[in-house]
């Protein structure tokens, strides 16, 4: 009932910056949080950033200064400034939210197809 896709994902060189979006869309009443993942090969998936409804953020502690969360509610999308890019942040990059899709309702959660971010020389 709710789809997040995301753009953005791509190849870039060291030293260089990407920016992610995440549009939802479908029967959405309101937004709770939304956040991105990532899981590079052979690894757990690991959360980057999440961002409420209120604009309060939380980072991985090793992301902090070089990737930027941020949403337009207006839009219901998400997005992920990564500068500084380093080999270390390649990964499949996966969009989260939590939505309400009733006034009185659960909360529900959805994850993204992801995007591949690939750092290399």
């Amino acid at each position: 009932q709710v789809q997040l896709v995301e753009s953005g994902g791509g190849l870039v060189q060291p030293g260089g910056s990407l920016r992610l979006s995440c549009a939802a869309s479908g029967s959405i009443f309101s937004i709770n949080h939304m956040g991105w993942y990532r899981q590079a090969p052979g690894k757990q998936r690991e959360l980057v950033a999440t961002i409420t409804s209120g604009g309060s953020t939380n980072y991985a502690d090793s992301l902090k200064g070089r990737f930027t969360i941020s949403t337009d509610n207006s839009k219901n999308t998400v997005y992920l400034q990564m500068n500084s890019l380093r080999p270390e942040d390649t990964a499949v990059y996966y969009c989260r939210s939590g939505v309400y899709i009733s006034p009185r309702g659960p909360l529900y959660r959805y994850w993204g197809q992801g995007t591949q971010v690939t750092v290399s020389s």
